[in-house]
């Protein structure tokens, strides 16, 4: 099951940058482009692990601050010659409103 999580305004986050949000599945970089779009991907560069709300978005990628690879925001995927993916995370704009879909586990009741 999926849900709709806000997240926070689009005024939260500078053009060409980003921000993070702690969910149950790990860290999310939301970042903001020039042109107002807005992507999120799980926070950690496919080569080393590093933090790509650190990076710098140019477009529609970021560039690992760690060793300079560049990642899709709308893939995850590392552009050629680097290969890896980091998980892209659905997000949608809504009046200004950031809002991210995450998987929510079911509870069970026991009885």
């Amino acid at each position: 099951m999926n849900d709709w999580i806000k997240i926070g305004r689009l005024s939260d986050i500078p053009r060409l940058g980003a921000r993070t949000v702690e969910t149950a599945q790990g860290q999310v970089a939301v970042f903001r482009t020039q042109d107002d779009e807005v992507f999120a991907l799980f926070n950690r560069c496919p080569h080393k692990g590093g933090p790509l709300s650190e990076g710098i978005v140019s477009g529609r990628v970021v560039v690992c601050p760690l060793h300079n690879w560049t990642i899709d925001l709308v893939t995850g995927e590392a552009t050629a010659p680097d290969e890896g993916c980091t998980r892209p995370v659905v997000v949608k704009l809504v009046d200004g409103d950031i809002f991210l879909e995450l998987a929510v586990s079911k509870k069970v009741a026991h009885g």
